[in-house]
C-alpha cells in the first residue's frame, strides 16, 4: 500500500516492521531523544508541509508524551493521528513485556496496523521518478570514502538535520523533492563546496 505522508513512529522496529507492510516515507523519533532533537522538529515540519504526517506511536503512556510533543510542536501543520489499540503482550524481540505490558507498533498484527493506516485519511502517492541509491553512489553520497562527509554538508544546504543515515536521506529527499529538483539543487551544492 502506497501512503503519501509521511508516518512518524518511534523506534527502528516499529519503522523496520512498517516498512514490510508500506510504501511510504517512514521517519522515527528514537523515543524520547526528540525532544532535544530541533533539528528533527524543523525536517517534521518541512515533511507536514510537502506531505502531511501520519503519527503511530505505541499506545503506552511513552507513546502518548511523544505523540503530544510532536503534534505541539507542528500545531497548524498537516498532522493526523493513526491510533493502535491497547493489547497486552510482549514483542517477540523482547525478553520481558514493556513497562506497561502493552505491544507496541512493531508488535501489531498486520491487520491491526492496515485499520490503523486507513482509519486516517490518507492519500496515494504519486507515482514520480524518485532518487535511488545506486543515484546516490554514483553522486558520491553513499558508498564512498568520504561519503559520510558529503552527505552532513548537503544536509547543512538543505537544512537537514546532520545525522542522517544515507537511507534516511533518501526517503526525506524523495519526499521533498522531485528527481528533476533534487538534481538541480546538488549541483548547486556542488558549486559552492
Amino acid at each position: 500500500m502506497k501512503i503519501k505522508e509521511t508516518i512518524i513512529v518511534e523506534g527502528k522496529y516499529d519503522k523496520i516492521r512498517l516498512s514490510s507492510l508500506f510504501d511510504a516515507n517512514i521517519i522515527q523519533t528514537d523515543g524520547f531523544m526528540i525532544f532535544k532533537n530541533k533539528e528533527m522538529i524543523e525536517l517534521l515540519k518541512r515533511l507536514a508541509d510537502e506531505t502531511g504526517i501520519i503519527i503511530l506511536t505505541d499506545s503506552d503512556s511513552a507513546g502518548f508524551k511523544i505523540r503530544n510533543y510532536i503534534k505541539s510542536c507542528l500545531a497548524g501543520k498537516n498532522v493526523k493521528h493513526a491510533l493502535i489499540p491497547s493489547v497486552s503482550g510482549k514483542e517477540k524481540r523482547k525478553s520481558i513485556p514493556g513497562k506497561e505490558g502493552l505491544l507496541g507498533v512493531e508488535g501489531m498484527r498486520d491487520e491491526q496496523l492496515l485499520k490503523a493506516l486507513t482509519d486516517v485519511t490518507y492519500e496515494i502517492r504519486k507515482e514520480k521518478e524518485k532518487i535511488t541509491k545506486s543515484d546516490f553512489y554514483e553522486m558520491g553520497l553513499s558508498g564512498g570514502k568520504n561519503s559520510r562527509e558529503l552527505r552532513e554538508k548537503l544536509c547543512e544546504y538543505l537544512t537537514l538535520p546532520h545525522r542522517l543515515s544515507s537511507n534516511m536521506l533518501l526517503d526525506v529527499i524523495n519526499s521533498l523533492y522531485t528527481k528533476e529538483k533534487f538534481i538541480e539543487l546538488f549541483e548547486n551544492f556542488l558549486h559552492i563546496l
